[in-house]
């Protein structure tokens, strides 16, 4: 009986996904004679082919590849720079790397890779890095010299850098004011929940509540993926906020 009612369950699926994607009607007879291998058959020509371009099944066959072999990024990395010893090589160790968090060694790399005019991309990364090796003053400095640009997401990506860089200094005004501007803007919820961090830890409590419930509203509309993989974030926003609740 259970085996008999997974195939059922099978058949049914695989019937409504046709009706509702508008597939070939040959499928639905096919499926409902021989629903077993017929099931399989339509999973392999016409299910299957989708999800290889589906971002958030590549994002999670990646994620499980970097869990099984987390080093693989970094080890291709190198032999690229052992055959050619270019700025972009440099940057992608840097950034296997970082991805590791071994934050001391992707910089140094990063600097070679930067040169004494970096680009926004190369720049922001060499900003950054400084930023996680607990060197914010140098961080500004790069992020004052990098190319303007006039991208908007650009513009706040980075502002959002300087700003962990002004409240990692102190600046907490100055920081503050930037997180409010960005939080609007950025997609996800990195620059809320920093903003609503740096009001708690400023005793502002109130205002810190009304950002982590603007928070638990968006959090409504998050697909899957996105909340598993920003998991410890959002896990903080919510803990935080029962906590200005009791």
């Amino acid at each position: 009986m259970p085996i008999y009612l997974a195939v059922l369950a099978l058949q049914i699926y695989c019937i409504v996904d046709v009706i509702r994607r508008g597939r070939n009607s040959i499928w639905i007879m096919a499926l409902i004679f021989l629903p077993v291998a017929s099931a399989v058959a339509y999973f392999i020509v016409e299910i299957l082919p989708g999800l290889q371009h589906n971002r958030h099944l590549r994002a999670a066959k990646q994620k499980v590849a970097d869990k099984i072999d987390p080093e693989r990024e970094l080890r291709a990395a190198r032999q690229a720079l052992e055959i050619a010893d270019t700025m972009a090589n440099r940057i992608r160790v840097a950034d296997a790397l970082t991805a590791l968090g071994r934050h001391p060694e992707a910089l140094p790399l990063y600097q070679r890779g930067a040169g004494p005019r970096p680009d926004l991309r190369t720049g922001e990364k060499l900003a950054r890095s400084l930023f996680l090796n607990d060197r914010p003053q140098e961080a500004l400095s790069v992020l004052d010299g990098l190319p303007k640009v006039t991208s908007q997401s650009d513009q706040d990506r980075v502002a959002l850098l300087r700003a962990r860089s002004f409240e990692e200094l102190g600046r907490n005004d100055e920081a503050l004011q930037l997180y409010t501007d960005v939080m609007e803007r950025l997609p996800g919820d990195e620059a809320r929940c920093r903003c609503a961090g740096l009001l708690l830890k400023l005793g502002r409590k109130a205002e810190a509540r009304r950002v982590l419930e603007d928070v638990e509203h968006r959090m409504k509309y998050l697909d899957r993926y996105t909340r598993v993989s920003e998991a410890p974030m959002y896990d903080w926003a919510m803990r935080e906020l029962t906590s200005l609740r009791t």
